[in-house]
């Protein structure tokens, strides 16, 4: 017995009855030998930590586009809290932690430069529009490794197509990382928006604070130990009914007064506007592409709209700044 198999064994005598087995993967779109030390979706964290996007996800932002100052989050440090918290809660709930965090890792791999604004502009230009978590999903089974994709099993990229408030995943470990993504940016978010100050702690509903708590470490506990009070030993994850509410309540305070606000969304409009003129550049000039994004359209038949999407949404906040300055801006000859 390999130290895989000895991994396996110990998942199937110690994990819950509604955990995922790695032995029981739906397993990959393509064959291929297992590890002798790694089960499956060990594997597939692994490959996410190794990948290009996961390490692009530095320079993209969450909520503050150019903030002034180093500890506001981005898009990799969410990443990082979503995969902390849903781990903590997959190990009190003896679920598959491997599966959590491959999927709280990958889930939001597709996102765009610029956040959710980025998300919006491209999603109007695309004819068939455009989601982040579908994204997330065709880099990992399309775009990553020169375009041959990383060959993940089916249940981590089905709790990465499904992570989204309006989506369910099939397995617990999905719906466990589904519900720490809110956990972590409504958190977050509220913690740079006093940073910023935009709202201030004493500014937080009391309805909502008298339930969840009065700081970040308070709200954070109340939410996670709600839903493994209210999930253990069950075949669901769920969250005490007077603890959703007041989290989904915090969420609906937190659009109305941050991610709608001007001086957060100040410059997204913008951003908008350059990656729209990125966009129609690179539709009427599909051949400066790099040659592996040509090849999509050309090899694999790959919608040409989807692409340019695939290669933009690719794109740091710094870099597609450095393709517009490259394109648009003319170079002005300093003398000396």
């Amino acid at each position: 017995m390999n130290i895989r198999e000895k991994q396996e064994k110990w998942e199937k005598d110690y994990l819950s009855p509604y955990a995922s087995l790695s032995q029981n993967s739906l397993g990959r779109d393509r064959q291929e030998a297992q590890c002798d030390i790694r089960p499956m979706y060990q594997r597939d964290r692994d490959r996410i930590l190794h990948s290009k996007s996961f390490r692009r996800m530095k320079h993209k932002t969450q909520v503050f586009l150019a903030p002034a100052g180093d500890h506001y989050r981005t898009r990799l440090t969410h990443t990082l809290e979503v995969a902390q918290i849903a781990r903590t809660i997959a190990r009190a709930l003896r679920m598959n932690e491997d599966l959590t965090e491959a999927i709280a890792l990958g889930h939001d791999l597709g996102h765009t430069p610029f956040g959710h604004a980025g998300e919006d502009i491209l999603d109007k230009l695309h004819p068939n529009g455009f989601k982040h978590y579908y994204q997330s999903v065709r880099v990992v089974e399309l775009l990553e490794k020169n375009c041959e994709g990383l060959n993940l099993t089916k249940e981590v990229r089905d709790g990465m197509m499904n992570h989204s408030t309006s989506r369910m995943p099939m397995t617990m470990e999905g719906k466990i990382v589904r519900f720490s993504d809110k956990i972590a940016y409504i958190n977050h978010d509220i913690d740079d928006a006093v940073r910023a100050h935009i709202i201030s702690e004493a500014s937080l509903p009391d309805i909502y604070t008298a339930v969840l708590g009065h700081s970040s470490k308070e709200r954070l506990n109340t939410l996670i130990h709600g839903i493994i009070q209210e999930s253990m030993d069950r075949p669901d994850i769920r969250m005490p009914e007077a603890i959703e509410k007041a989290m989904l309540g915090l969420r609906s305070y937190m659009f109305e007064n941050v991610y709608t606000n001007p001086i957060a969304k100040g410059q997204e409009k913008k951003a908008q506007n350059m990656l729209e003129v990125l966009y129609h550049h690179f539709m009427k000039n599909f051949h400066e592409l790099p040659e592996e994004y040509v090849r999509l359209v050309t090899e694999r038949g790959e919608m040409m709209e989807s692409v340019v999407c695939d290669y933009i949404a690719g794109m740091t906040d710094q870099y597609s700044i450095k393709i517009y300055e490259d394109l648009y801006v003319p170079f002005v000859w300093k003398v000396v």
